[in-house]
């Protein structure tokens, strides 16, 4: 029997309509993706409805992942159902490594093999879970992030340095610089660029109102311009300085010049204030924008900015202009500049540096306050981040190399990165064989030990030499004198510090002096400090503590305490129940609840 053309458009137009039909229905958001595969496995036409680049899978894994869809192009054809499996597949790898990772070693998740931006967004998905729970899971997933965030920002900075000189700009080195101290914040290149064009436009405003001709009014973003008079280069200055440092306030700050948020550029424009490289950064690029060309100059201890009053190419100081952006634009003369910082200097300190040479010099800065610092998980997190970038620019500064190697010695970390940079440094400089060799055979020797690892020392409560031990593992505690929140997560029977940390925190003043219990607790300033028992008393109103450490030590916050994780728990297997004990006047359904879950808790003592 045969079938007219009519009939079978009839037929087609029929079956379009329902198919259309099915993938609507397929696609409500209370389908999930275990149902897709039930029905697409029920009958043939419902399996070509849930083909891998259709409608419907598209729709599960853009409901599923949607910080992802950035990745894809508007109406990508796509198989949806192979990415699906791929983030899938991603997301149990990373759940997975994150659960056993170590504390100090983050390089295996590169040897995952997946795509980048999966490995993202998994880590993004447990960051974002229940802010409560799960506080060990998310802190590790932190530090993945962390790390794989850098050592994309290291590659970007790489290629950035091999571009040829000329095209290089300031600016953009100093977003990567910003970017991988703060891997964490969201910080772009495109982001400080439109705050730096809506500045630009309030002086393109500025400008309007003395000179309505003035040739900076006509450039538009991305072009590359020059103004060739100098009258009109000087209106673009002061139009600059008026809306930098009168109508916006910009300020250098001279509070807290070492602070490190005054090297992030990011920092600059939202606190308005920074030292005199990151403003003269800033300062630069603006001037850049209008037309006028400024050059940066790595004046000792205040960097400048040179200003040419002649003929180009002048190799006479005297021909420039040196403006302080620090000093709300002030403009000096070659003299002058000596008096700002005190002495006089060579020619040398007036001469146009690269844009390499800005760089170093801000990560210099980051440097000498991470070496500046207290000793802090913060400094040395600042100290390691800042010689990595100095080393990516310079990698044969034997000076910081070795103040690398001695970095990662005395944090127990990477040992057999140590013996690769000792072996660089060796080849470098021969005469420095006496502080490698040292060192060499110290991190042989913590190679050899981490083979043999150390159990860790185990407190129990019950104990004879324990017996005043008041306070447990997890409470919430308010110090007495200074009136700080903490949080307990270790104890010492007797004081265990040096008698120089003793005699210079007056211990001796105490009514028990050294001879009672210390407690290791981690304040909600981001401290960690060290406390006597006289001192300490169980918070009224338990509170969680905003500390960047907390997941390290607990698994989540139960109302009025914290969970001790597994590895706490190996350490002080008898402090939960004291915690539980200790607990104020608790509901009796707080307190059931609690029990339960304390019933329920694992008894192994895994770390995580």
């Amino acid at each position: 029997m045969s079938i007219s053309l009519s009939e079978a458009s009839k037929a087609m137009t029929s079956f379009s309509g329902i198919f259309q039909l099915l993938e609507y229905i397929l696609c409500f958001p209370v389908l999930k993706h275990v149902d897709i595969c039930n029905v697409s496995c029920s009958c043939k036409r419902l399996h070509d409805v849930c083909h891998g680049r259709g409608k419907v899978w598209g729709h599960q894994y853009k409901l599923r992942w949607p910080r992802l869809q950035k990745h894809y192009r508007q109406n990508e054809c796509c198989d949806w159902l192979k990415e699906y499996r791929t983030r899938h597949t991603v997301g149990l790898q990373i759940r997975r490594t994150v659960v056993s990772i170590s504390k100090r070693f983050f390089t295996e998740i590169e040897s995952l093999g997946a795509p980048e931006h999966f490995c993202e967004d998994e880590l993004l998905s447990i960051l974002n879970s229940d802010r409560r729970k799960s506080l060990t899971l998310k802190y590790y997933a932190k530090k993945i992030l962390y790390f794989l965030r850098q050592q994309n920002i290291l590659r970007s900075l790489k290629m950035f340095l091999e571009q040829p000189a000329e095209q290089q700009s300031a600016l953009e080195g100093a977003v990567l610089v910003d970017q991988y101290c703060n891997p964490l914040a969201d910080v772009s290149l495109d982001g400080i660029s439109s705050q730096l064009e809506e500045i630009t436009d309030k002086v393109k405003k500025m400008l309007r109102m003395k000179n309505s001709s003035h040739p900076s009014l006509r450039v538009t973003q991305g072009d590359c311009f020059a103004v060739e008079d100098f009258e009109l280069e000087r209106q673009v200055v002061v139009a600059l300085n008026a809306v930098l440092y009168e109508q916006l306030q910009y300020k250098g700050n001279e509070c807290d010049y070492y602070n490190p948020l005054n090297s992030y550029i990011h920092q600059v424009l939202l606190r308005r204030t920074g030292i005199p490289i990151s403003l003269s950064v800033l300062y630069m690029t603006l001037a850049r924008k209008l037309g006028v060309q400024l050059e940066p100059v790595n004046f000792p201890n205040h960097f400048l900015l040179r200003w040419c009053q002649h003929q180009r190419g002048s190799g006479d100081i005297y021909d420039f202009v040196y403006i302080d952006a620090f000093g709300k634009g002030k403009q000096l003369t070659a003299k002058e500049c000596e008096y700002l910082i005190g002495h006089q200097v060579t020619a040398d300190y007036y001469s146009a540096i690269s844009t390499t040479e800005v760089l170093l010099r801000m990560v210099g800065n980051l440097l000498n306050i991470g070496k500046r610092g207290e000793g802090n998980e913060k400094s040395y997190q600042l100290l390691r981040d800042s010689l990595d970038l100095y080393l990516t620019i310079n990698p044969d500064n034997v000076q910081y190399l070795l103040l690398q190697a001695r970095l990662y010695f005395h944090l127990g970390i990477w040992p057999e990165k140590v013996l690769d940079i000792l072996q660089h440094i060796q080849a470098l400089d021969p005469s420095q064989h006496g502080a490698v060799g040292y060192l060499v055979q110290h991190t042989l020797e913590h190679i050899q030990h981490k083979k043999q690892p150390v159990e860790p020392e185990v407190k129990r409560r019950s104990a004879a030499e324990h017996v005043e031990v008041q306070y447990s593992v997890g409470l919430i505690m308010k110090h007495k004198r200074s009136g700080y929140n903490c949080v307990i997560y270790g104890w010492d029977p007797k004081c265990t510090m040096s008698q120089e940390w003793i005699t210079t925190m007056r211990v001796h003043q105490l009514s028990s002096g050294a001879n009672q219990p210390f407690y290791n607790v981690l304040v909600q300033d981001g401290t960690c400090r060290y406390a006597a028992q006289e001192n300490l008393e169980p918070h009224s109103a338990p509170l969680e503590i905003a500390h960047p450490e907390v997941g390290r030590y607990f698994s989540e916050f139960h109302d009025s305490h914290y969970v001790a994780n597994e590895e706490l728990q190996t350490r002080y297997p008898e402090d939960m129940a004291e915690t539980l004990e200790d607990l104020p006047s608790l509901s009796p359904l707080l307190s059931l609840s609690i029990s339960i879950y304390f019933l329920h808790l694992p008894s192994s003592s895994s770390q995580t």
